[in-house]
């Protein structure tokens, strides 16, 4: 009976020990863990799609977080999606003509807005707005286009063949 009853306290402590494998894998492998949230700075920028993006995505600079997505709405005005992103006061000394664009981790992964410094000796502000952005693409648009522009058009092979005639009279 003493024997039965240690084995049940072992495989009771196994599955703890898995549940708690679990719950640690899943925060590392979600955006919930790797990124403290102390003093931000805002910075927005307008895109028109923005494909998968969720609020508390990653903001990526040089593959490192600099910040995440704090709000995601439509502007009435534009008719654009408008996103703020909470960026680490850490990380103030961004340019203020440097680009966001919308990219996918992996084939299916979650996507991210992806920061490529400028140039210029002036810096972001809090409240500031992205000037050039580059919306998501879409993987149905891919294979679209691919599946569109594959073969060439018959008039297209004609003209790439050269004919008999040409070649007799050469």
């Amino acid at each position: 009976m003493a024997q039965r009853r240690s084995y049940q306290v072992g495989t009771g402590l196994f599955i703890l020990l898995g549940f708690a494998a679990l719950a640690y894998l899943a925060t590392q492998t979600t955006s919930v863990a790797n990124f403290r949230q102390g003093d931000t700075y805002t910075l927005k920028a307008s895109f028109t799609n923005i494909g998968q993006l969720k609020l508390r995505s990653p903001v990526k600079l040089a593959g490192v977080r600099i910040g995440s997505v704090s709000a995601i709405e439509l502007d009435p005005v534009k008719l654009q999606a408008s996103v703020k992103l909470s960026i680490d006061r850490h990380y103030s000394e961004l340019p203020d003509d440097s680009s966001a664009a919308i990219f996918t981790s992996g084939l299916l992964g979650d996507q991210y807005v992806g920061v490529q410094p400028g140039g210029s000796p002036d810096m972001f502000k809090d409240g500031d707005e992205f000037l050039l952005t580059q919306s998501s693409l879409q993987l149905e648009d891919l294979i679209g286009k691919f599946l569109v522009s594959g073969s060439p058009k018959p008039a297209e092979q004609d003209a790439a063949k050269p004919s008999a005639d040409n070649h007799q009279k050469e």
